[in-house]
């Protein structure tokens, strides 16, 4: 399956065709997509597919056995080899692209391991490793909208996983592997302020992330910290 969201998370109606449909969970399975699959921390995408004039609502988007599978909520006509247009719930996509572009800010600001993240419409979120307790509110939120404000151009590469191994510091989440496709990886560059692997959907730079607020930053165990991000508008 073609995953159109790579080449451009921009993409919010795409053509496909029906592949297979699982009937007892409404499953459908395109031969591409736009819709995003839950992973990483980001939800998955929503929206609608229409086929001759029937709409039908994705509900969800998840991953299953290295397919990309569109949960709706009604099959109605829908047969397999058909053809039909799908339409991304654009406001939530580019709300998430906005919240995780901004998360990428916050991890080239914390100089720490990352333990767990989550993406959320309004809210969003990072755990750090944070024993010292060094993470300080006001100064977070100061940083990070000067990066914002500071327009970095927000762009993908691809490298071969031994790469990877030989620069292990790319790599900030503590328990979780950059996901692999071929032996390869992809990487999301903010200008010159951060590197790391990400398979997510980003904006095309930090100008359109908007006004960032540093919320509640939790204690989460003797370790961990959490750091809530929110987006107003």
């Amino acid at each position: 399956m073609a995953k159109l969201f790579e080449r451009d998370a921009y993409l919010n109606e795409f053509k496909a065709k029906i592949i297979k449909i699982i009937k007892e969970d409404n499953y459908i399975e395109l031969n591409q997509t736009a819709f995003y699959a839950k992973s990483g921390g980001q939800p998955g995408d929503k929206g609608e597919i229409e086929r001759e004039g029937s709409k039908i609502q994705v509900l969800e988007t998840i991953k299953e056995n290295n397919k990309i599978i569109h949960i709706v909520n009604d099959l109605k006509d829908l047969k397999e080899n058909s053809n039909i247009v799908g339409k991304i719930n654009w406001d939530l996509r580019y709300k998430h692209m906005r919240m995780h572009t901004a998360l990428h800010l916050l991890c080239s600001i914390v100089p720490l391991g990352v333990t767990g993240g989550q993406i959320g419409y309004e809210k969003s979120r990072l755990d750090f490793n944070d024993p010292d307790k060094l993470i300080n509110k006001e100064e977070l939120e100061e940083k990070i909208n000067l990066l914002v404000e500071d327009n970095y151009a927000v762009t993908t590469e691809v490298i071969e996983s031994n790469i990877l191994e030989e620069k292990p510091e790319l790599v900030r989440t503590m328990s979780v592997k950059p996901p692999q496709v071929d032996g390869k990886i992809r990487l999301v560059r903010i200008g010159d302020v951060d590197l790391q692997p990400c398979g997510g959907t980003h904006v095309k730079s930090t100008i359109e992330i908007g006004k960032i607020q540093i919320g509640k930053i939790e204690n989460k165990g003797k370790m961990n910290r959490r750091v809530n991000l929110l987006l107003p508008s």
